[in-house]
């Protein structure tokens, strides 16, 4: 005679903690294939990180063939040459060690730009006489220094006819 409370209850009872040790043994062979192949710790299920790993190879190859296509050098935004001066000049500055007058001449090279800059040498009274060095300085395509040299000297009161 069979009861109720028999047929409700399931009849393999023994099976559902057998089907349970099988699911963890799964999740624990999936986590070690996954470890090998992604060679670190596999936080979710091996499908999920399988197509992780796929997305992050597209990504990185998009962007490999990206920057390859593209030559460096202009995908690096030119500096104007007012921006060119003012740093040409900047760095003479600390360089000399002096205050500059004025960017007088500016002009673009193959390699960069030439930049000439007035500098005060030395100061006198009256400030007629104080003495001026006019400097070219030689910029990369950035506006970085890459050299520099005195072309002259000259008094702020004096003419260029002398």
């Amino acid at each position: 005679m069979t009861t109720s409370s028999d047929a409700a209850s399931p009849e393999p009872t023994a099976e559902t903690p057998a089907k349970k040790t099988a699911k963890k043994t799964a999740k624990k062979t999936a986590r070690k294939s996954a470890k090998k192949t992604a060679g670190g710790p596999a936080k979710q299920s091996g499908k999920k990180t399988a197509a992780k790993s796929a997305r992050k190879t597209a990504t990185r190859t998009t962007n490999t063939s990206a920057t390859k296509a593209a030559p460096r050098a202009s995908s690096r935004p030119q500096p104007s040459p007012l921006q060119v001066a003012s740093k040409a000049a900047g760095q003479l500055v600390e360089l000399l060690g002096r205050e500059p007058e004025g960017v007088t001449g500016l002009e673009k090279t193959e390699d960069g730009w030439v930049v000439q800059v007035d500098v005060l040498e030395l100061r006198r009274i009256p400030a007629t006489t104080d003495v001026i060095g006019v400097y070219e300085v030689r910029t990369d395509a950035g506006g970085d220094l890459t050299g520099y040299r005195r072309l002259r000297r000259y008094m702020r009161g004096a003419s260029d006819d002398e």
